[in-house]
C-alpha cells in the first residue's frame, strides 16, 4: 500500500558530520554504604605522565559492549606496560552492586556507572577535578561534561566533575527498508503521526509494528521518546537532576506515557515484550522480525553489518512538521574508584581515549558514538552514507537544536529497577494508563530522596 508525503527518503546519501555540542549521562546506579566525604584523589600527587613500571589495571564494565576491550587492547600496543584485566556483568547486576565493588578493598579502577546516585556523597569515587587541570580539560565541551558533574547540594549538572564517557551517545529508530518497501512505505517519518501511520500499515501487512523487549526495562527507549515529544525538556531534565521542586506528574509527561498505552491497545508492541531482553530485541530486529526498533547509535556498526543496506537510522520525529527534534543522549560514563591504587595511569588512560586518533576511532567505529573531547580535534573518519555517519550527524543536528534530554532511569539511583521497569511493563501490556504510569514513577522518585 503506497502513498505519498513529503518526507525524507530513506536512502542512505551522504550526510554533514559535525562534532556534537551536548550530552548527557546514561543510567542508574545502587544505593552506597554510609560514609565519609571523598579524600583518596587527595592522596596522590597528580601526574600527567604515564608510569613505566609494569601496571595492571582493573575495569568493571558491561556484558555485550566490547568497546573497553578493543580500546584496552590497542592502548597496550601503544603502551606494553599496562594490561588490563576486565570483568563483565549484566546492566542490572553491574548497577546494584557497584557501591559494593567500589567500596570493597580491591576495588575495579574504572567502573560503567551510569549514575552517581549516592557514591559521591558516600566517597566511592575519585574527584576528577585535579586531572581536569593538569589535562587542560576546559578545552572540551563544558556541555558535555556538565552532566557528569555533581554539587555538594547532591544535584548533577554542576560542581566537580566524577565521570567521564567512553563515546557519546544519541538514541533514535532504526527502520528496516526491506520490509518497508514491501509495504509500500518508501520514506521514513518526519512527524509522530506519520510513525504512527507507518505503525498501521505494519499491523495491517501482517508485520510487527516495533520490535521491543522490556525483560530488563529497555522498552525506556519507546517510553521516554514517547514523553520527549511533549515534555518540557528543562521539566524534565530538572527531574532527572533532583533539582528541587521538579516533578514528574506533568501533563506532557501524562501524554506521553498515554501515547505508548494507545500503541499497546493497537498491538504495536511484541506479544511477548515483557519476556524479550535487549540482547534479545536486538538480535531478532537484525534478524528481520519488525518494521521499526527504538535504539541508540552505539547499535549502528553492528546493525549495519547484520542488515546492509537494509537499514536505515534516523531521530525520533517531533508532533509538528518541521518541528525540533528531542531525543534522549548519553555518556557512556565511567567513573574511577577512589579506592583505586593507579589513579594517575587510569586517569591517563581516560584521557587518551579522548585525545588519542586511534582511541577516538576505535570509539566511533564500534559505537557510532561521537568520542568527545577537544571539539576542533580530528573527528574520526567514517563510510560514507554509513548508519555511523548518519548517527554523527544526528548527533550533531541534536545539539544544534538544543534537543538532548538525559534518560530518565538517571534520575535516582533506584529508579529504574523499583519503579520504570515493572510500570513499563505494565504500561506496554496496557495493564495501567499513562496517568497511573506517571504517579507511580513520581511516588517512588519522591519517596527515595526523601528517604
Amino acid at each position: 500500500m503506497a502513498f505519498s508525503r513529503p518526507r525524507a527518503r530513506f536512502g542512505r546519501g551522504p550526510v554533514a558530520v559535525v562534532a556534537i555540542a551536548a550530552v548527557a549521562a546514561l543510567g542508574l546506579a545502587g544505593c552506597a554504604p554510609g560514609g565519609s566525604s571523598p579524600t583518596a584523589t587527595n592522596s596522590v600527587e597528580v601526574s600527567t605522565e604515564l608510569t613505566t613500571d609494569p601496571v595492571v589495571l582493573t575495569i568493571a564494565d558491561e556484558t555485550g559492549f566490547p568497546l573497553t576491550d578493543d580500546l584496552a587492547a590497542e592502548f597496550t600496543k601503544q603502551y606494553p606496560n599496562v594490561t588490563f584485566n576486565i570483568t563483565r556483568d549484566t546492566f542490572a547486576n553491574l548497577t546494584a552492586n557497584a557501591p559494593k565493588l567500589l567500596a570493597s578493598d580491591t576495588p575495579p579502577d574504572l567502573i560503567r556507572l551510569p549514575t552517581i546516585g549516592d557514591t559521591v556523597k558516600d566517597g566511592l569515587l575519585a574527584n576528577l577535578d585535579p586531572w581536569f587541570d593538569a589535562y587542560g580539560w576546559d578545552k572540551w565541551s563544558e556541555a558535555q561534561l556538565a552532566p557528569l558533574r555533581m554539587g555538594d547540594d547532591g544535584v548533577r549538572g554542576h560542581g566537580s566533575l566524577y565521570q567521564l564517557g567512553l563515546g557519546y551517545s544519541i538514541t533514535g529508530i532504526y527502520m528496516n527498508t526491506k520490509l518497508a518497501d514491501q509495504l509500500g512505505i518508501k520514506n521514513t517519518p518526519t512527524t509522530l503521526a506519520e510513525l504512527e501511520e507507518d505503525f498501521a500499515i505494519a499491523k495491517a501487512g501482517g508485520v510487527l509494528p516495533m520490535m521491543e523487549g522490556d525483560k530488563d526495562g529497555v522498552v525506556n527507549f519507546v517510553v521516554q521518546a514517547a514523553i520527549n515529544q511533549y515534555a518540557d525538556p528543562k521539566e524534565l531534565m530538572d527531574w532527572i537532576l533532583n533539582v528541587e521542586g521538579a516533578t514528574y506528574d506533568t501533563p506532557g509527561n501524562v501524554k506521553g506515557a498515554e501515547l505508548i498505552k494507545k500503541w499497546a491497545d493497537a498491538g504495536y508492541f511484541p506479544s511477548d515484550i515483557n519476556s524479550i531482553d535487549y540482547a534479545t530485541f536486538v538480535s531478532r530486529f537484525q534478524g528481520g522480525e519488525g518494521l521499526f526498533t527504538f535504539n541508540g547509535n552505539w547499535a549502528a556498526a553492528d546493525t549495519q553489518a547484520k542488515m546492509g543496506d537494509d537499514v536505515a537510522f534516523f531521530l525520533v520525529p517531533p508532533v509538528e512538521e518541521g518541528g525540533n527534534h528531542v531525543a534522549m543522549g548519553a555518556a557512556n560514563s565511567f567513573s574511577v574508584a577512589a579506592g583505586s591504587k593507579h589513579l594517575n595511569e587510569i586517569v591517563f588512560f581516560l584521557n587518551w581515549i579522548h585525545t588519542n586518533d586511534k582511541a577516538r576511532q576505535i570509539v566511533t567505529d564500534v559505537t557510532g558514538a561521537a568520542p568527545g573531547g577537544d571539539p576542533s580535534q580530528t573527528q574520526p573518519k567514517v563510510a560514507p552514507g554509513s548508519l555511523i555517519e548518519n548517527a554523527l550527524a544526528m548527533s550533531a543536528q541534536i545539539a544544534a537544536e538544543n534537543g538532548q534530554v538525559d534518560f530518565m532511569a538517571n534520575a535516582t539511583a533506584g529508579i529504574y529497577a523499583g519503579a520504570i521497569i515493572p510500570e513499563s511493563q505494565l504500561l506496554v501490556t496496557g495493564q495501567i494508563s499513562g496517568q497511573d504510569f506517571v504517579t507511580a514513577v513520581q511516588k517512588f522518585y519522591a519517596d527515595e530522596l526523601a528517604g
